[in-house]
């Protein structure tokens, strides 16, 4: 219980933390909850920009929160504070407290189930501290923006490369007698760059990101890709409205796979509104497809022990032979529909999407005529109906090669015809993502231009 005499000032080891949430958790025992759990986040890092070869930015940040759900039986209250001294902390714990006793009954409200909690896990390899001054960030970012502005005359202006240096500590528990937590880091190092020629005007960008920096790409190279993009871009042009054949970049096809997810979702499910209600152990996509979720691929960027519940995460089959295996589940979304939680609470971990053996050119050589889509924009996504329709622009593909840049124009189709209708995935994994999945190829969708 925490009384006017528990250190709370600024915990910096993980068993500091643990020890402030079982006093937490005690303390909520005191006040009358029946149940209780908690978290505590801490984070720090560095982020630096340049623009136009000087220093634009320099940030230090270092941020820490607690939160605390209890509950009353049935009844649910919730308080966070970011202050860990005793009397906000304390006050924080009345709030929740207080909060829950004028809630509604929910019998699909608590904690996860005993047996779903994760008392052992692996270790994944996710703490790689990068020690790294301000100056030398600065460096990084300035060899990673020159090498873009050099790499072309066109290269005209630039919006900055920036680095930035994560670590973060998250430890939770809760009173069925769990409690963990683990640090873990994330680097990235990005650059994006206008180009211009004529009257046309251009701009785009690229990054490398991994938890140790040692794996980051080269910085040079980083830039050059970024300066590539942009150039490749210039003089677009537009193309007559039709039906026909497209192929997501792979930097795009994690976001259709995106949509699916959110779909299958517990949350989506039990609300319904999604387009995929009810559609466990249907055909969602061709039969050649699997989705396999890998959680604990050490050092990678969605690998976690457990959900933000404690609950144990576990390889899993999403999609297997196109058909949907298993929604993505918390403990309260699975209560709803009488499931059980996948230790989903926050989000799926890696999700590793199947794909043929072809790359990214030969893709593109079995599209034949159609439209590469490399950038999307707005947010058509009616996840009721399953509509789809997004600005876009990419390159125009005939003869089985990219002839020309276009602009201006608008992709439309239904979320489910597009996923029956994928023929292949190329083997261009982007490991930098949670989804993992190489270019999509769909056989037909609306281009919209003018």
């Amino acid at each position: 219980m925490l009384d006017s005499q528990t250190d709370t000032s600024l915990p910096q080891r993980q068993e500091d933390l643990e020890k402030l949430i079982q006093q937490m958790l005690e303390e909520a025992r005191h006040q009358g909850a029946t149940a209780a759990d908690a978290g505590i986040s801490m984070d720090k890092g560095l982020s630096v920009t340049v623009r136009m070869g000087k220093v634009e930015t320099i940030e230090h940040h270092q941020d820490r929160g607690l939160g605390l759900t209890v509950y009353f039986g049935q009844r649910q209250g919730s308080a966070s504070t970011s202050d860990f001294n005793f009397a906000a902390i304390k006050s924080a714990v009345t709030s929740a407290c207080t909060i829950a006793k004028y809630t509604a009954d929910d019998p699909c409200l608590g904690l996860p189930d005993y047996a779903e909690l994760a008392f052992k896990h692996p270790h994944l390899d996710l703490h790689h501290p990068w020690q790294l001054t301000a100056e030398q960030a600065i460096d990084i970012a300035l060899r990673c923006e020159d090498a873009a502005r050099a790499h072309d005359v066109r290269i005209t202006n630039s919006e900055g490369a920036t680095v930035t240096v994560h670590e973060g500590l998250h430890v939770q528990g809760n009173s069925l007698g769990f409690i963990g937590g683990y640090p873990s880091s994330r680097h990235s190092v990005s650059c994006s760059v206008i180009a211009q020629d004529g009257e046309g005007m251009q701009r785009d960008f690229w990054y490398t990101m991994a938890r140790d920096a040692t794996e980051l790409d080269n910085v040079e190279e980083v830039g050059r890709i970024a300066a590539r993009r942009v150039l490749q871009r210039l003089n677009g042009r537009k193309i007559a409205t039709q039906t026909l054949p497209v192929l997501f970049h792979a930097d795009m096809a994690a976001g259709v796979i995106g949509s699916f997810i959110a779909a299958i979702r517990g949350g989506s499910q039990y609300r319904k509104t999604s387009f995929l209600l009810d559609s466990l152990g249907q055909t969602i996509f061709p039969t050649w497809l699997n989705m396999e979720e890998k959680p604990h691929i050490p050092k990678a960027l969605g690998s976690s022990p457990f959900d933000r519940e404690g609950v144990r995460t576990i390889d899993r089959n999403i999609i297997q032979d196109g058909v949907l295996q298993s929604y993505l589940l918390d403990s309260y979304s699975a209560r709803r529909l009488d499931l059980k939680t996948t230790g989903h609470a926050g989000g799926v971990h890696n999700l590793l999407v199947g794909h043929h053996a072809k790359t990214y050119q030969e893709l593109i050589r079995d599209m034949g005529t159609g439209l590469l889509v490399t950038e999307l924009m707005g947010q058509g996504i009616n996840r009721v109906t399953g509509d789809y329709s997004r600005g876009a622009s990419g390159f125009w593909v005939e003869g089985g090669e990219i002839q020309y840049p276009v602009e201006e124009v608008t992709i439309a189709g239904n979320l489910k015809e597009m996923f029956q209708s994928i023929q292949s995935i190329a083997n261009d994994i982007d490991i930098k993502r949670n989804i993992r999945c190489g270019s999509l190829l769909i056989d037909h969708m609306t281009v919209a231009g003018h």
